[in-house]
C-alpha cells in the first residue's frame, strides 16, 4: 500500500511542471502569451523598486519592496496564465457537441451540481444538460434554439411534475442571438437569484439522480476534461 502511494505521488506532476505544460500548450494558440506574462511580472517589480526609491527606508526598504514586487509579479503571472489558458480552451470547445458538458465537468462552481452527460439529445447531437444549485434547477440547451426547443419543453414538463414549486430556468448556448456565450456560462449561473439553500439543492439533486433512468451517452468526440488543465 505504501509503495503504491509513493509510486502514485511520484508519477503525478508537480505544480511547477503543470504550469510549464499549461504555458507550452497555451502558447501554441496565443502568440501574445509570453509578452503578457513578462509584463505581468515586470510591472509590479518596477513599481516596487520605484516605491523603494521614493519612500526610502534604508537597506530594509530596498529588501522588502523588491521581494514584495517579485511575489506580486509571480501571483499576477499565475492569474494571467490561468485566464488565457481558459480562454484558449473555450475557443477550442465552442461550437463543438458536448462543450457545455465540458464546462459543467471542469469549470462549474462548487455551489452547483451537474453532470457532463446530457439528460436529452437528438440525432443532430443537440443536447440538454441539467444542473442544480442555489438558483434552482437549470436546463442548459446546447445548439440552435429551433432544434432544442422540443427537448427543453419535454424536460421542463417532467421536472415540473417531479419537483412542484421548484424554480426551473432555461439557458441557451448556441449560435442564436441572445444565447449565453460558452465562456460566460459559469458566470451566468452564479448570477441567478438564489432560491434554494445549500441543503435543499443537495436534496433536489439527489432526488433527480435517483428518479432518472438510463442517462444519455456523451456525444462522440468530446473530451469533458479539456478545461481541467
Amino acid at each position: 500500500m505504501a509503495k503504491e502511494k509513493k509510486q502514485r505521488v511520484a508519477k503525478e506532476p508537480g505544480r511547477i511542471t503543470q504550469m510549464v505544460q499549461i504555458y507550452h500548450n497555451t502558447k501554441q494558440h496565443d502568440r501574445n502569451l509570453t509578452l503578457m506574462l513578462l509584463l505581468s511580472f515586470i510591472a509590479p517589480l518596477a513599481l516596487a523598486i520605484l516605491a523603494a526609491w521614493l519612500l526610502g527606508g534604508g537597506v530594509f526598504g530596498w529588501i522588502l519592496w523588491p521581494i514584495t514586487g517579485v511575489l506580486v509579479g509571480v501571483l499576477l503571472v499565475m492569474i494571467v496564465l490561468g485566464r488565457r489558458a481558459e480562454a484558449v480552451a473555450y475557443r477550442q470547445l465552442e461550437g463543438r457537441p458536448g462543450a457545455v458538458g465540458a464546462v459543467i465537468n471542469g469549470a462549474l462552481r462548487r455551489s452547483w451540481r451537474g453532470s457532463e452527460v446530457p439528460v436529452a439529445m437528438n440525432r443532430s447531437q443537440d443536447a440538454v444538460y441539467r444542473v442544480v444549485g442555489r438558483g434552482g434547477v437549470v436546463l442548459i440547451a446546447e445548439g440552435p434554439a429551433q432544434r432544442t426547443r422540443q427537448l427543453v419543453v419535454k424536460e421542463e414538463t417532467q421536472l415540473k411534475r417531479m419537483l412542484p414549486g421548484v424554480a426551473i430556468t432555461t439557458l441557451q448556448v448556441g449560435p442564436d442571438e441572445g444565447s449565453v456565450p460558452l465562456p460566460k456560462l459559469s458566470r451566468t449561473l452564479t448570477k441567478l437569484k438564489p432560491v434554494l439553500r445549500r441543503a435543499e439543492g443537495v436534496t433536489v439533486h439527489n432526488r433527480l439522480v435517483s428518479m432518472k433512468a438510463d442517462p444519455v451517452g456523451i456525444p462522440k468526440g468530446i473530451d469533458p476534461t479539456r478545461l481541467r488543465g
